[in-house]
């Protein structure tokens, strides 16, 4: 009975170390079958690109200890791309112009032309012209505004009216959303940290130029930072001492509201009324008392 029974064990050992081959073969040929029909990976063309080796800032000289050459997907190679070192250096020195990170592909528009120095001129968008306005503590946003923000501009001023009757303070939103180039002689768009400075210069076009310049002979200008990444032209109006206190009317649609100057003799009386009714109140104010907008 003992030798039956081992054997009966060595049998079945024999056969479930076969069924486990057998398993295991089986599986394996499957596996080989399903990599089969896997189809191969197509080849991706490439070209050599000239990517930075460390970030790079403006006024930074590129040279070729901070550049290496890269293969590139051919399809996706970006406009102003260089395939090789030499094609970039050799025509003469070249100085970024907007902040390069680590492996970013060095790019014609962020660097300048050969034998170009990194001055504010070439960081200009074509037809635009720079502008510095003065700026303090308070004007400037607490040194909090910096290269690459955008801004709106406020004029504060007090004119006298006739014969120094009184004096009418008012407050106007000169431009928007316009472009911050540097800070001082600061220029860097990747400066991070807030810096008090008196002057601030602005990128605008013609008019807002000569807009900007008048508006600073006048009065006070004082700059509103804008959030990151807003651009739309938000309405706005003349706020006189009038306002100071007074709460917005919500039955007026966007807060649109028009100052309108009623004049009694010498006296002269600014109202701020909403928008759609400015054109009755002048005209019947017009008629009675003379008012001027």
């Amino acid at each position: 009975m003992r030798i039956s029974a081992v054997l009966m064990i060595v049998v079945a050992l024999v056969f479930g170390a076969l069924a486990v081959f057998v398993a295991q073969s089986w599986l394996n040929s499957q596996n080989d079958a399903r990599l089969k029909n896997i189809p191969a990976p197509l080849a991706v063309k490439t070209r050599t690109i000239v990517v930075a080796t460390a970030p790079l800032r403006f006024g930074t000289e590129v040279n070729a200890r901070n550049l290496r050459e890269v293969p590139w997907p051919d399809n996706a190679i970006p406009d102003g791309a260089f395939a090789s070192i030499d094609a970039l250096i050799s025509a003469g020195k070249r100085m970024v112009l907007t902040a390069i990170a680590e492996n970013e592909p060095i790019l014609a528009s962020k660097i300048t032309g050969p034998g170009q120095r990194a001055t504010l001129s070439a960081v200009l968008t074509p037809g635009k012209k720079a502008v510095t306005v003065r700026v303090n503590d308070i004007d400037g946003v607490a040194g909090f505004v910096l290269p690459g923000d955008r801004v709106d501009i406020f004029l504060t001023r007090s004119v006298t009216t006739e014969r120094g009757a009184n004096t009418n303070s008012s407050s106007d939103v000169v431009l928007q959303n316009m472009r911050v180039l540097a800070i001082d002689q600061i220029a860097d768009d990747r400066i991070d940290k807030p810096a008090v400075v008196k002057a601030v210069t602005l990128e605008v076009e013609m008019a807002e130029g000569q807009k900007l310049s008048l508006a600073a002979s006048l009065g006070t200008l004082t700059l509103a930072l804008r959030q990151a990444g807003d651009t739309t032209a938000q309405p706005s109006r003349q706020i006189t001492a009038d306002d100071l206190g007074k709460t917005q009317k919500k039955n007026s649609p966007n807060g649109s509201f028009s100052t309108i100057t009623v004049t009694r003799g010498l006296k002269k009386e600014n109202y701020s009324v909403p928008a759609e009714a400015a054109v009755n109140t002048l005209t019947s104010s017009a008629i009675n008392q003379g008012v001027t907008r």
